[in-house]
């Protein structure tokens, strides 16, 4: 790596490293360096192999939350420590720190880091890349801050002063980032009717989930009529996906005896309905037994998985936006329309492609993941899809299969987590080479359908 006064140049040899290379790159350091620090006897009680600290430092800086071995009882406060470092660092993206600090430190933000931050965050051009640095910063941080102060209100009666304050700061991180860490062995289905518990945690992962572009379009136009058309794409699809799956998974497991039946009162069913439609939208936390949910609200979750979050969030999966720009291109050709047209604006074909390329990859890596995971897996298939999905959308929902994988398994879900968080089409612009076609060909006919 060759130093510069006002930036520096990532090369592999002669070769220069393209941005998303750069961002696989400092992800996967990240990741073995986190491996390494929680596999130290200071960070764990001494029954964390190396495989198991590994697996750990994926999940945490890809913010997903599958665990294979239990946060809260197997590491040691300092380990617990590292993985919320990583949790935060991973969440609001590493790109992000660097360019705060170079800030900080006077230093001018060069191309090759400008075009990095672009690709993490999200954007198409360079323009106010520093501004919105400062936004994601500073809105991760307030909610940070008032999500740990409101369940002090809930974990210092029960914990104590000093490990309440923890606790509360831990979730709150790994809540904002969409992690779905807890240091609790079975999430927070203890807090399934709490709700300091519920409203903190879910405002936490749904506001973050928004991504920081809308946060910051929202904070400047403040009126509906003068948001973009990405923020309205996002508002407008996160209310009916939030309101959607709510309404459905309560009517689905209501009368279930071992999901929203076992409750006691009505509030209690509303709040935990509430908690398990949000949260597979890549937040991770549970407050009911996913394994013990119905086949209908299973396939729902996995839906709601593959979906995720917006873009330049802290969410994985193949965003809100995705799928409302699917069913839209779907609708135009029934309608025999080449573009699109949604809130006074159009699409043209270039989004299209864009969005089809994403979802094919997606679920051709998905599929792929499945495939390889179950050569080895010995358990009930669902529950594999279950895992293979939750790790692609980096959600950390569980329905108890990555306990029982293997290596060759948690290599596999290693790789999808990586994968998700960078997203797909990071990584097929990192493959891909652009060429110019010599020869035009006449076009062709092929029969669809």
């Amino acid at each position: 790596m060759a130093g510069r006064r006002h930036g520096f140049r990532v090369s592999l040899g002669a070769k220069r490293l393209s941005p998303p290379a750069v961002l696989a790159t400092i992800y996967a350091l990240f990741i073995v360096l986190g491996a390494v620090v929680l596999r130290l006897p200071f960070s764990n009680f001494g029954n964390v192999t190396f495989s198991d600290a590994l697996f750990t430092a994926t999940s945490a800086v890809t913010v997903t939350g599958l665990v294979v071995v239990d946060t809260g009882s197997d590491f040691t406060v300092i380990g617990e420590v590292v993985i919320a470092v990583l949790i935060q660092i991973g969440g609001l993206g590493l790109m992000t720190f660097a360019a705060l600090l170079l800030s900080m430190l006077g230093m001018t933000i060069g191309m090759p880091q400008r075009l990095a931050l672009r690709d993490e965050l999200g954007q198409t051009g360079l323009s106010e890349l520093g501004a919105l640095v400062r936004v994601v910063i500073l809105v991760a941080f307030t909610v940070e801050a008032l999500a740990t102060a409101a369940l002090m209100v809930v974990f210092v009666p029960q914990f104590g002063w000093s490990e309440g304050f923890w606790q509360a700061l831990f979730h709150a991180i790994s809540a904002f980032n969409n992690a779905g860490f807890s240091l609790f062995s079975d999430s927070l289905t203890q807090y399934v009717a709490d709700p300091i518990v519920n409203i903190t945690i879910t405002l936490s992962f749904i506001l973050s989930g928004l991504g920081f572009v809308v946060l910051a379009d929202i904070n400047k136009q403040r009126r509906w009529s003068k948001l973009t058309l990405h923020s309205k794409l996002m508002l407008s699809g996160t209310l009916f996906l939030i309101v959607f799956a709510w309404v459905l998974f309560a009517l689905m497991e209501w009368n279930n005896p071992a999901t929203l039946g076992s409750l006691e009162n009505t509030p209690a069913r509303l709040w935990a309905s509430w908690f398990q439609a949000v949260t597979p939208r890549t937040a991770g936390f549970n407050t009911l037994d996913y394994s013990q949910m119905e086949n209908s609200t299973t396939v729902m979750t996995l839906a709601l998985m593959l979906v995720g979050g917006g873009p330049s969030s802290t969410a994985g999966g193949i965003k809100v936006t995705t799928l409302i720009v699917l069913v839209l291109a779907t609708l135009a050709f029934f309608q025999r329309r080449e573009r699109l047209h949604i809130f006074g604006r159009s699409l043209g074909m270039s989004e299209v492609m864009k969005v089809l390329a994403l979802t094919a990859l997606s679920l051709f890596l998905v599929f792929i993941g499945l495939f390889l995971a179950s050569l080895t897996y010995a358990g009930d298939f669902i529950d594999l899809v279950f895992e293979v999905c939750s790790a692609f959308g980096t959600v950390g929902l569980s329905r108890g299969a990555t306990g029982e994988l293997d290596e060759l398994g948690r290599a596999v879900i290693i790789a999808i987590m990586f994968v998700g968080r960078l997203g797909p089409l990071t990584l097929a612009f990192f493959l891909a080479t652009q060429t110019t076609p010599k020869v035009r060909y006449p076009e062709g006919k092929v029969f669809l359908g």
